[in-house]
């Protein structure tokens, strides 16, 4: 009896050795955080080089502020996407793990985009941002372009809003705000969504046409259309029928 009580001890001291190398092997919560951040930036490093090089005909300042603004848009997208998909795909449910490191990386990614446009468009001056123009002949400021200016109002709340969920997006901010508050004030991210698809989709279908404005100021529109627009259009449509389809599927299981 007792050799076999020394044997089961035995035994259970290697399980608990065991366990405890197993733990001691993996990683920690922190470092397959840095490991997802460090996948996504690496994405987005990726993705706003592919953009970048898809326009070489343009102008280098605008050909930079725009790929950091599509490769926003797709992280956005695939932030916004997994959730839905992990309700209709249950194997998709690790994907979790990554929607906080797409969300935050899309808001780094949108403020470089707006301090591009700030400085390489608007020129530091709130009046430009927001579709005016200097006009000689009347001496002073005239509106010239309140598509632009809407559209950029719309880009800032959006922003500003991608920088508040950014900022409360960590464990810490969960046990502040309480789970409850945390999952309601993140609802939001689908708001800046549909406010950057109107944003991006003014430049992408309207800025650039052929219009008086653009003929006054000659500012002829680009030589071939912007190849991003339908892609833009095909993504939007994905992110809509995953959440819609989620929301069916939650309705019907209840």
């Amino acid at each position: 009896m007792r050799k076999r009580a020394n044997q089961q001890d035995s035994k259970q001291d290697q399980d608990s050795k065991q366990d405890q190398d197993s733990k001691q092997d993996r990683p920690s919560p922190n470092e397959n955080g840095l490991r997802r951040h460090l996948g996504v930036a690496l994405l987005a490093v990726l993705l706003t080089y592919i953009f970048w090089l898809s326009r070489m005909q343009w102008d280098p300042e605008m050909r930079l502020w725009r790929a950091m603004g599509d490769t926003a848009f797709i992280l956005l997208a695939i932030a916004l996407a997994i959730g839905p998909l992990t309700v209709l795909w249950r194997p998709a449910a690790p994907l979790v793990k990554w929607r906080r490191a797409f969300g935050i990386w899309f808001a780094l990614t949108a403020t470089v985009h707006a301090y591009l446009v700030w400085d390489g468009w608007a020129r530091w001056s709130v009046r430009r941002l927001f579709g005016f123009e200097y006009l000689p002949e009347v001496g002073e400021y005239v509106l010239t372009d309140p598509g632009f200016g809407l559209a950029n109002l719309i880009g800032i709340v959006a922003l500003f809003w991608a920088l508040v969920l950014a900022a409360i997006s960590s464990d810490r901010a969960v046990r502040t705000l309480g789970q409850r508050q945390w999952k309601h004030v993140q609802r939001y991210a689908y708001v800046i969504f549909y406010l950057v698809a109107l944003h991006a989709g003014y430049y992408l279908f309207l800025h650039y046409e052929l219009s008086l404005r653009n003929l006054v100021f000659q500012n002829p529109p680009p030589s071939d259309p912007n190849w991003f627009r339908f892609w833009f259009l095909a993504i939007v449509a994905i992110v809509l029928t995953l959440q819609w389809a989620a929301f069916i599927k939650r309705v019907r299981d209840k």
